[in-house]
């Protein structure tokens, strides 16, 4: 489930996930924790005990940049990671999030007749994807967010053969893009924990990716396996939509899986508006 203290949350599971030996310190003896305990994250980032207390029992709310670049290098964040990091613990806008997709990329998507490409919202809701996109997954006809495809969908999931990477990497996603004060997400978290004991295991690990480039490999029932690389990106107009375009190097076998795959399509784009309380 989502929580009131995003930031302590996420820093209770960084420092569980950090081994002792990850930071310079003797990795035998008897722990209590699995990772690293209160005390020696404070001495790591040069703080007192009380203090680092305080943030992970959400009673300090305001640390500086200093601080939080500290607590990183500690648990060995990366770019997308440390981003979280500052935004847990900043002051958080409401996001503008609409279901409208515009007619310019509407038309792009009807254009990208060999090319998948899909446009979805924070929450893994698909609005929009062309035919081709709907060919790689055909679950889309059966549900529109993709979450609820990989995690409770037999068919989507029997698409990957690499199936653990990229359920982490959607988890990920999900973090990284989501409000976490949002009821949108609390609902679509709850219903995922409940049903899936593997997104529960994913989602408590806390990890945090943003969406950007990538491979993934396809065990398709009609062409068989094929791997596409996938470009990402944010729509800078305010939605909180992003655009991910599949594609292959050309004349390379995943390539002519696509092309065959592409001639069991008709073109056309598919969109709907996603249904707020799923």
């Amino acid at each position: 489930m989502t929580s009131s203290n995003a930031l302590g949350d996420f820093l209770r599971a960084r420092r569980a996930a950090t081994r002792p030996e990850h930071v310079g310190m003797p990795a035998g003896g008897r722990r209590r924790v699995p990772g690293l305990r209160r005390d020696e994250v404070a001495v790591l980032a040069g703080m007192s005990t009380d203090y680092y207390v305080r943030l992970e029992q959400g009673r300090e709310r305001n640390p500086s940049d200093e601080v939080l670049g500290a607590l990183g290098r500690v648990f060995g964040l990366d770019g997308d990671g440390l981003a979280h990091l500052r935004r847990m613990a900043g002051p958080r806008e409401q996001p503008s999030d609409t279901a409208q997709v515009s007619a310019g990329m509407r038309r792009l998507l009807e254009l990208w007749r060999d090319t998948p490409a899909l446009v979805q919202n924070r929450y893994g809701d698909v609005l929009a994807y062309n035919r081709l996109a709907g060919a790689i997954h055909p679950g889309l006809a059966r549900d529109r967010n993709l979450l609820r495809l990989f995690f409770l969908d037999a068919e989507e999931r029997a698409l990957f053969p690499e199936w653990e990477q990229s359920a982490r990497t959607a988890v990920a996603w999900l973090r990284a893009d989501a409000d976490p004060d949002s009821a949108r997400l609390a609902s679509l978290v709850g219903e995922l924990t409940l049903k899936s004991p593997d997104f529960a295991r994913l989602w408590a690990r806390h990890d945090v990716r943003a969406k950007s480039t990538g491979r993934k490999l396809f065990r398709h029932p009609v062409v068989g396996e094929f791997a596409v690389d996938y470009e990402t990106f944010r729509l800078e107009d305010g939605s909180g939509q992003t655009l991910t375009v599949y594609h292959a190097e050309p004349g390379s076998p995943d390539a002519d899986a696509l092309a065959l795959l592409a001639s069991h399509t008709v073109t056309g784009t598919v969109e709907r508006q996603p249904d707020p309380h799923r």
